[in-house]
């Protein structure tokens, strides 16, 4: 059998290779003109995949599927349960099987996501694994598809600034902010001052704001790392 030299390469330490580090969000969600369906994936990947090569914890890919509140309608996503089910809970287990994982660090970018964590401890027990939800880039995006998350994207190369205009425009595309998903701003406080926000002060492309939110989410996550070493 080949003996694997865990030490080599930029790595925090050998340790390191029993943590993965796995992105989780929506591939099916509009996100108005100027950013694709599948942006909350595609930040998480990067996020994820930033923080592995910082810290050389194994990448473990993305997530294809995400769950979302029932009252929160602009995409196609799972219930939670089947999610977890179907989804999470097998490609969880085939990461520990293949790659002899201890833990994981689950990158979230997706705000729906959010109610997975309440089946972790079931997981974590089952796969005698130890699990992470890193939330923080949800945490601090700001607004659905706004200037957050719009500033990210153009960092990213994943946003068309030449349709900036008409991703205000709201009638159109009532996902922006969540503007126009009354039933959303009527269940949610946080989405209706989201909203309000959206409505009150428009959304700017902003780089230096963009790369902060990066950045500041990747430190979260190599952060977790490095917990789950100590």
């Amino acid at each position: 059998m080949i003996e694997l030299r865990y030490s080599s390469g930029k790595l925090i330490s050998p340790e390191v290779h029993k943590i993965g580090i796995m992105a989780i969000g929506s591939h099916l969600e509009n996100h108005g003109a100027a950013l694709p369906i599948d942006t909350d994936s595609k930040i998480a990947s990067y996020l994820a995949l930033q923080a592995s090569i910082r810290t050389g914890a194994k990448f473990l890919g993305v997530l294809y599927a995400a769950t979302e509140y029932d009252y929160v309608k602009h995409g196609i996503h799972k219930p939670v349960e089947v999610l977890v089910e179907k989804e999470l809970f097998p490609t969880l287990r085939s990461a520990k099987n293949n790659l002899n994982l201890e833990a994981v660090v689950l990158v979230n970018g997706h705000g729906g996501n959010v109610p997975i964590k309440d089946y972790l401890a079931d997981i974590e027990k089952e796969l005698d694994i130890k699990i992470i939800f890193n939330n923080r880039i949800v945490e601090i995006e700001g607004p659905h598809a706004g200037t957050g998350e719009l500033s990210m994207g153009v960092v990213l190369g994943i946003a068309d600034e030449s349709c900036l205009n008409e991703h205000c425009q709201f009638d159109e595309y009532s996902e922006v902010g969540m503007v126009g998903l009354h039933e959303a701003r009527q269940q949610s406080k946080g989405i209706d001052e989201g909203a309000c926000q959206v409505e009150s002060e428009g959304i700017v492309v902003d780089l230096k704001v963009g790369k902060n939110l990066l950045e500041t989410a990747i430190i979260a996550i190599v952060k977790d790392v490095q917990s789950l070493l100590n």
